[in-house]
């Protein structure tokens, strides 16, 4: 399927986006933005932000829509935390975003050394803002209550697509465990954040049962982006989602009770997301 018009976009590249490139790689850093070929990667880095990705780069699931290597992961880098926090003071960030691979392979799954991960990056950048990206930890309670005692600022968790496609594209992860997981995060008083991709074969009406499945869990704030599959092995495109029904869906959610609603074809989890602590 040709994409529109409305999807090409220029990479691009300044002085930023080449420091922003050399931090990263000189930290050995895994981001998102690289792993999952984000099309918006150039204009983010270009303002000197990432999104990093933590607990390295193989995940232990094989969703059907991601790009992210998966396998056997390597054992966690126990710098890791320090090396993230280093970057951030490098590039100045007021906000960061961090995100994950899931790490199934661990006691723990990962919680531990998310946890580590944002009170290192807030003890060397207490100004920095922190907005966090996180797996659903099988849903144990315990373990989210781990990142939820960290306190960053905003902590998200996607539904990646509506309840009926969910099984078909995610290799683990449940549409109820999702939610509960949001729920989780809203109950302790932080801001929760979700988003899904739209493309995949979902019809508006799922894609509104969704958000009123979310705004019931407590979330706040719901990103909606067009699916782009990154090779022939991947899930196909069933729709490119024009702009006009993203600005509808926008409009929708806000009408709903989300308090932001980030939607338009290129939008992902963290597209714009200083935006979403200044409001």
């Amino acid at each position: 399927m040709r994409k529109p018009e409305w999807l090409k976009i220029s990479i691009g590249a300044n002085e930023r986006y080449t420091e922003t490139k050399r931090i990263v790689e000189s930290h050995c850093l895994h981001t998102i933005c690289s792993s999952g070929r984000c099309p918006n990667m150039g204009e983010c880095w270009g303002k000197g932000t990432a999104t990093f990705m933590i607990g390295g780069d193989i995940c232990t699931r094989s969703c059907k829509f991601c790009n992210t290597q998966t396998g056997r992961p390597l054992p966690l880098d126990i710098d890791e935390p320090a090396h993230v926090a280093e970057s951030i003071a490098l590039m100045k960030l007021s906000h960061a975003v961090i995100t994950s691979v899931d790490r199934d392979d661990l006691p723990d799954l990962g919680a531990t050394h998310w946890a580590r991960t944002i009170t290192e990056i807030k003890r060397m950048n207490p100004e920095t803002t922190i907005e966090v990206l996180i797996p659903d930890f099988q849903g144990r309670t315990e373990l989210i209550d781990k990142v939820i005692a960290a306190r960053p600022e905003i902590i998200s968790h996607n539904m990646e697509t509506v309840r009926r496609i969910s099984p078909l594209v995610r290799s683990t992860a449940n549409y109820d465990t999702s939610l509960s997981v949001i729920h989780r995060i809203a109950e302790s008083g932080l801001i929760a954040k979700s988003g899904i991709m739209a493309g995949l074969g979902e019809t508006p009406t799922e894609v509104e049962e969704l958000m009123d499945d979310l705004l019931i869990a407590g979330c706040n704030i719901l990103t909606i982006g067009q699916y782009l599959q990154p090779t022939h092995r991947h899930y196909p495109v069933a729709e490119y989602v024009t702009p006009e029904q993203f600005d509808r869906y926008r409009k929708i959610g806000l009408e709903k009770g989300f308090e932001q609603v980030e939607s338009a074809p290129l939008v992902r989890s963290s597209y714009h997301a200083e935006k979403h602590i200044r409001r």
